[in-house]
């Protein structure tokens, strides 16, 4: 009964995301509500989610991963009821801070550090602090954040500590040359880190399609090219980037650039990257059809081929991810909306173990089980 109820409610749910992503130019509030109501409607309490929610009194949505000193310390962000109608350009997603939260092991007791980061205490800040990143070198902890400035121009920001649970102190100003939303750093086996990010719709990136802002939503034709997600090599202090921003081509089979029309497959949103087995695999949300998704490379700027699926679809209209290793397993931090029962804009982060074949591939997750 529950696979039945879960195979009616992917079938509503991705012609409608279809319906969706082909009118993606225009206004989709009402697209977006319809669709919310049918998962509601769709998954029913008889439905078993597959894990329980990491953190219950607070929403929280996003999850960044890190092991650091031997403890895992999560970088989410903090979902609130906003008071804005739901709309596709992700008004309603107005987070003002972020908390950090940490555990020994996989299963343990979460800690919730408190506040790290307020949207008041970033000088150039207007609203919508979204998904969050963090790193550490050499003593400091760096966390990295999207916020729309004063313009309403999404900008990626930098803050530092002294401890990876903050409070973090932002820079005065945005990472020069920085855009969009959803920073990731990967640092590299030599050292080098870099930087993932970029997101659609909402998150602006049609807007710097010509390598300035403006501000009309512009998307290619389905035949042409996707918009991919942006990468740079970071600076030694960690600041800001030390080459120009580039493309990650993610390419399908046959070696060429996945297409706009290719909603399965192509990028949206939520890039990040981990390396295993001497392959560097870019994982990525896919937006309006809601899988995470993973393609491969030989090097940390790509190209990646698509290789598959990671996660199915959750509860909720948005999927966002972070991968890591601990004490020798891999592990998917991901989010659904169980808490809110499907309420978009208040989302709750989970964990599940990962598991790379041995020719490399990943197993697909369903975050529901019989």
């Amino acid at each position: 009964m529950i696979q039945n109820i879960y195979l009616k409610y992917l079938a509503i749910f991705l012609i409608g995301s279809s319906v969706l992503s082909t009118a993606c130019q225009s206004t989709g509030t009402a697209e977006v509500e319809n669709d919310e109501t049918d998962q509601q409607e769709a998954l029913s309490e008889d439905n078993r989610f597959l894990n329980e929610p990491l953190v219950t009194d607070i929403y929280t949505a996003d999850p960044s991963a890190h092991v650091f000193n031997g403890r895992i310390y999560i970088y989410p962000s903090h979902d609130i009821e906003s008071g804005i109608p739901m709309n596709d350009d992700g008004s309603h997603f107005d987070m003002k801070d972020y908390h950090v939260f940490s555990m020994d092991s996989i299963g343990g007791e979460i800690t919730d550090h408190g506040v790290a980061l307020d949207i008041k205490d970033i000088p150039w800040a207007g609203r919508q602090l979204w998904a969050p990143d963090a790193a550490y070198k050499d003593g400091t902890y760096y966390l990295y954040f999207p916020v729309k400035d004063k313009n309403d121009v999404f900008r990626i920001g930098v803050a530092t500590s002294q401890s990876p649970t903050g409070p973090f102190k932002p820079e005065e100003q945005p990472i020069a040359k920085s855009f969009s939303i959803d920073p990731a750093v990967y640092k590299d086996t030599d050292g080098q880190y870099y930087m993932y990010f970029g997101g659609i719709w909402g998150g602006q990136l049609q807007r710097w399609a010509t390598g300035e802002y403006k501000p009309e939503d512009v998307y290619p034709a389905d035949n042409e090219p996707a918009l991919m997600p942006k990468v740079a090599r970071m600076s030694d202090d960690m600041l800001g980037f030390s080459e120009e921003v580039r493309d990650v081509q993610i390419l399908d089979e046959n070696g060429e650039p996945l297409l706009a029309g290719d909603n399965e497959r192509r990028f949206f949103e939520a890039a990040w990257v981990h390396r295993y087995n001497g392959k560097y695999y870019l994982s990525y949300s896919t937006g309006d059809t809601h899988n995470i998704a993973y393609a491969t490379g030989d090097s940390p700027y790509g190209p990646f081929t698509y290789q598959g699926v990671i996660l199915k679809p959750v509860l909720g209209w948005t999927n966002h991810h972070s991968i890591v290793e601990v004490d020798g397993k891999w592990y998917l931090f991901y989010h659904d909306t169980e808490l809110s029962e499907g309420q978009t804009h208040l989302r709750n982060i989970k964990v599940t173990e990962l598991t790379h074949r041995p020719d490399g591939t990943i197993e697909t997750i369903d975050a529901y089980y019989e």
